[in-house]
């Protein structure tokens, strides 16, 4: 079942209302916060890679505002515990019975703050929620509800105490961007007040409302040439001298539904390959393990798949319903 155009409209003006309410609070980043919004309809994560104090927290925050959404920030240390992420069981002396209390995994957009300071143990503890999206502890399972998005980052510089993720867990990410710093233009009218502040941003949908849209993104029309055009390219990656592991199944799933997505935020019921294009990088990058050899000569993931953007040729006829 596709959508109709009406459908289609709706959910565009919608996108673009959710956009413009959260860059208000975000200035500059309008990219960026289509990819997250993006992502959380997709029902996906997002893994931020910044520096300190680039807006990664007021992002977050803002998403959540716009969506009337809850919103929790865990800081990620070596001392963090896989309870401190997901909740414990606790005993109750008056009622006799142990009681689940909920960890801070449970909100529909949870900030995880530099999430390679925590141990492979209490980073893996992620991994359950973020593909299962709940939380089983004494053989007890627990949704955390919908929508959900992790927004996850790290510092690229600072390598001190850190651990590195493993290739399971960043294929859990839908995409991994960076924020970045705000240009100039931006910069000045950040220092002369003109963000908002979140607090007072106006919820522009309910939860509910954000599920109903992720529900007709996963009606949107890809035609099979679209589908043959997402596999060539996870093909290439696969092929390419530089790769030593290329895209997994998982990823090219992953980029088809973002496709889906960024083809009805956009008002259309159908997909092309422009969508795949844009989303390519943020998508399939992360999912890449190179030669040590490629990393050495400074070969990058977004260079590989740049690389294999031009080398793949996009189907020359594009097919509505």
């Amino acid at each position: 079942m596709t959508i109709t155009q009406e459908q289609a409209t709706w959910f565009a003006q919608t996108f673009g209302q959710l956009a413009d309410n959260v860059e208000r609070a975000v200035l500059g980043k309008r990219h960026i916060v289509e990819l997250v919004l993006t992502a959380m309809i997709s029902e996906g994560h997002v893994l931020l890679e910044d520096v300190p104090g680039t807006g990664k927290t007021s992002l977050a925050r803002a998403v959540a505002q716009s969506v009337q959404g809850t919103t929790t920030r865990i800081q990620f240390t070596p001392d963090l515990l896989p309870g401190d992420i997901t909740g414990v069981t606790v005993y109750d002396q008056k009622t006799g019975e142990f009681e689940f209390h909920s960890g801070p995994v449970f909100a529909n957009i949870v900030l995880a703050d530099e999430i390679n300071r925590a141990s492979p143990k209490t980073q893996s503890a992620l991994l359950e929620v973020m593909e299962e999206r709940r939380v089983t502890i004494d053989g007890v399972t627990h949704p955390v509800g919908s929508p959900f998005l992790v927004l996850a980052t790290q510092n690229p510089i600072e390598q001190a105490g850190t651990y590195r993720l493993p290739e399971a867990q960043l294929d859990r990410f839908l995409m991994r961007t960076s924020l970045g710093y705000p240009d100039h233009a931006a910069t000045v009218r950040i220092l002369d007040g003109a963000a908002v502040a979140i607090e007072s941003l106006p919820a522009v949908i309910t939860p509910t409302a954000l599920i109903d849209m992720a529900e007709l993104a996963a009606d949107v029309y890809v035609d099979a040439l679209v589908l043959d055009y997402i596999a060539r390219i996870v093909d290439a990656t696969r092929a390419a001298d530089e790769v030593r592991l290329g895209v997994s199944i998982r990823g090219a799933l992953a980029l088809a539904r973002a496709t889906r997505t960024s083809a009805v935020s956009h008002g259309r019921t159908y997909a092309t390959p422009d969508d795949v294009k844009t989303l390519a990088v943020a998508v399939l990058a992360h999912r890449l393990i190179l030669h040590p050899e490629a990393e050495f000569d400074g070969v990058t993931p977004e260079a590989v798949v740049g690389q294999v953007l031009l080398d793949v040729p996009p189907p020359t006829r594009r097919d509505g319903p």
